[in-house]
């Protein structure tokens, strides 16, 4: 685990117990001990329950490159290529469990210190860990939305409708990604049929925000919001390379709201960090709950 920040030479690498027991740790654990902490995070947290991320190490694994909305509005190919890649992919994600960064931030909300989780996760785990009104930022795998009437559905029973519709298909995947899509041969892929919305027949799309496309204002708002009000806003597992989830810290450091940012690498918020943790994320947090003693 690498620890940055003031008053530590740029690559020192403390062992874990140094780190779990120093002082900047315990700074950390201060601020958290504080209240009002404000969580963004990312897929980094949801790789030690088997889901890769986009950019770590399982992310420079993947090979398949993720469905854009443009691509995935403007080609019925496109839409067929998806749902098939996905129809596999959702399995592996709705049976992946919470791990211990999940299970540690749901306790930090149990104990109070925690108000407002926002995600850019679309796996569902913080709500499986007993996490509670969690900002999704990026929306949901496990719900199915008409692009033509808006009604939502659950991923569970559009998943049966695939399986009755596709009755003799079969496939294998080589490699999921975070956003559920299994990497398919072209193959694979022709044979596979792609159901409409039974309301108004409209065009199907997972109720997540794709890669090209904005996520709704309300919910940006939403979220700045929380970061307004936060105590600390403390990242997880977010390389912030994006503007989706880096514009959070850029709105916190605005509002003078402390930053601090628990990532395996370096991330695009480390500038206006007060401390950053190079760590796997479910041992960082995990000695993070233990180190605020009993609960208040």
């Amino acid at each position: 685990m690498t620890e940055t920040g003031p008053g530590r030479a740029p690559g020192a690498r403390p062992g874990l117990a140094e780190v779990f027991t120093g002082p900047r740790f315990r700074m950390l654990a201060d601020l958290v001990s504080d209240g009002d902490v404000v969580v963004l995070s990312g897929a980094g947290l949801s790789t030690e329950s088997g889901i890769p991320d986009y950019r770590g190490e399982s992310g420079r694994r993947r090979r398949a490159e993720p469905m854009t909305y443009q691509a995935f509005v403007g080609s019925a190919e496109a839409r067929r290529r998806y749902w098939a890649r996905s129809h596999l992919g959702w399995r592996h994600i709705a049976r992946a469990a919470p791990n211990a960064g999940h299970r540690a931030v749901a306790a930090l909300q149990d104990l109070g210190l925690v108000a407002g989780i926002i995600t850019q996760n679309v796996d569902g785990l913080h709500q499986a860990a007993g996490a509670r009104d969690v900002v999704e930022l990026h929306g949901g795998l496990d719900r199915v939305l008409c692009l033509g009437c808006g009604r939502r559905t659950p991923r569970g029973a559009f998943d049966e409708r695939l399986r009755s519709a596709n009755p003799h298909w079969r496939a294998r995947a080589d490699g999921v990604n975070p956003d559920g899509d299994a990497a398919l041969a072209d193959d694979q892929v022709a044979s596979f049929r792609v159901l409409d919305c039974l309301d108004c027949g409209g065009v199907l799309k997972p109720d997540v925000v794709f890669f090209g496309e904005n996520v709704p204002g309300p919910r940006v708002r939403e979220c700045y919001a929380l970061t307004e009000r936060a105590g600390t806003l403390l990242v997880l597992g977010s390389s912030l390379t994006v503007m989706s989830g880096y514009r959070f810290v850029r709105r916190a450091a605005e509002h003078s709201v402390p930053v601090t940012i628990v990532n395996q690498g370096p991330t695009r918020g480390d500038a206006q960090a007060l401390l950053t943790f190079d760590a796997p994320l479910g041992e960082a947090l995990t000695a993070l709950l233990a180190g605020l003693g009993p609960a208040r």
